[in-house]
């Protein structure tokens, strides 16, 4: 058995050395006679103009490979954070994207286990990024709701910024799709009806998601739908957040409602009732609503190209749940639903064998409205035309049939 403990950690050796020393013994990268012979090097070679690292001996000397040291200091930078992040115990690296890193750990005075995400180094020293991560911990600490991921804590710990959140053990909408394929109808109901719920929280609260999409739908152990990830979310009253982010598209383009892509200062919860939509869509048909090359050629078809109904594409779709999505992914926001309880009464009665009431009549006002803009009146003067007994033509047919009959009657007269 390897003892990591045996490693030298020393005056002149950096913490993070002395971690990446231990992480490469642990990992069976290296011997521990070999770490030391490296860490000695290191001190040897180093000086104030040419300090060394001891990955760079290690890499010199073949100890270990680019990717093996790689490897090594996502364990190093994992440890750093378990010892940055006071009262949390880091278990695991649950996923890292472009906006943060997102670790499992343990709650060490509750004893439970929670999500941590962790702002990454290179936008520490950006306030806008900074700035942008805490408000998604205080959108989502206004938050409580079964549906909606719970936020624990925010905050700052050394270099690091943190939020935590609720552990939720299970799977995304977007990883089922992508292992089983179509949802049915009555499971996509299901998990749109809980979403629609969430959403109407959020909605009461004063506040939009703006990034609802498969990917942040997680499907919890008993099947719970919750909605996850506040990043884009913010007040619907926050004029000055409205105003800096005026012209800018904020969203996931094979989701994004078209007045997202516009830019507008006045987006208001249609927008999270058009991507839920778009999520609908793309469950219960295998297809996102509009694709292309790029981001900017879907964007474009969200503002422009007319919507294939989802039951042209899935033929086992009820009509009514068909209805639904055309609705909620309505271009003009006027024509979706009016509110996000309307949803949810219409998604309840699909659920349940009824017609959608509340879209059918959102559609009767919009052919109505469409009628009223769109119906020209002729004004081109018209001729009266005179009606049949008015015309002499008329007069003369009436007066030959008299005759031939006072012709005929005197003909048998004689």
């Amino acid at each position: 058995m390897v003892h990591t403990s045996n490693i030298m950690d020393r005056s002149g050796t950096t913490n993070v050395d002395t971690m990446l020393g231990r992480a490469v013994v642990e990992m069976g990268l290296a011997t521990s006679e070999e770490v030391n012979d490296c860490l000695r090097l290191r001190a040897e070679l180093s000086n104030d103009d040419d300090p060394r690292a001891l990955s760079d001996v290690l890499l010199s000397n073949g100890i270990v490979t680019e990717r093996q040291l790689s490897r090594a200091m996502s364990v190093v930078e994992q440890k750093r954070s378990d010892q940055q992040i006071p009262g949390y115990q880091l278990l695991d690296k649950l996923g890292a994207g472009a906006m943060a890193t997102v670790f499992k750990a343990k709650q060490i005075s509750l004893d439970r286990v929670v999500a941590i995400k962790v702002l990454p180094k290179k936008f520490m020293s950006d306030p806008e990024f900074v700035e942008r991560f805490y408000a998604e911990g205080r959108a989502a600490a206004k938050l409580n709701h079964p549906n909606i991921v719970q936020a624990i804590d925010v905050g700052q710990a050394g270099d690091y910024h943190y939020f935590v959140m609720e552990y939720v053990e299970g799977h995304s909408v977007y990883e089922a799709m992508a292992e089983r394929g179509v949802y049915e109808e009555a499971d996509a109901l299901q998990v749109v009806l809980a979403i629609a719920d969430a959403l109407d929280h959020v909605h009461a609260k004063g506040m939009m998601h703006r990034d609802v999409k498969p990917k942040n739908i997680m499907i919890a152990g008993g099947d719970v739908p919750k909605l996850a990830d506040m990043g884009l979310a913010r007040q619907v009253t926050d004029a000055a957040a409205a105003e800096a982010e005026k012209g800018k598209a904020y969203g996931t383009p094979y989701y994004i409602a078209p007045e997202q892509i516009r830019g507008e200062t006045d987006i208001d919860f249609r927008a999270d009732i058009y991507g839920l939509g778009a999520t609908f869509y793309h469950m219960v048909t295998g297809q996102v609503p509009f694709d292309g090359p790029n981001p900017s050629a879907v964007m474009h078809k969200h503002l422009k190209e007319p919507l294939t109904p989802p039951d042209h594409i899935n033929d086992s779709l009820s009509s009514g749940c068909s209805e639904i999505i055309e609705v909620m992914m309505a271009k003009q926001r006027d024509a979706r639903y009016h509110s996000t309880r309307d949803l949810i009464e219409d998604l309840k009665a699909v659920a349940n064998g009824e017609p959608p009431l509340q879209a059918r009549r959102n559609i009767d006002v919009s052919n109505l409205a469409d009628l009223e803009a769109g119906a020209s009146v002729d004004t081109t003067p018209q001729v009266s035309q005179p009606s049949l007994v008015e015309q002499p033509i008329f007069w003369v047919a009436t007066a030959s049939i008299l005759i031939n009959l006072v012709l005929i009657i005197l003909l048998f007269a004689i």
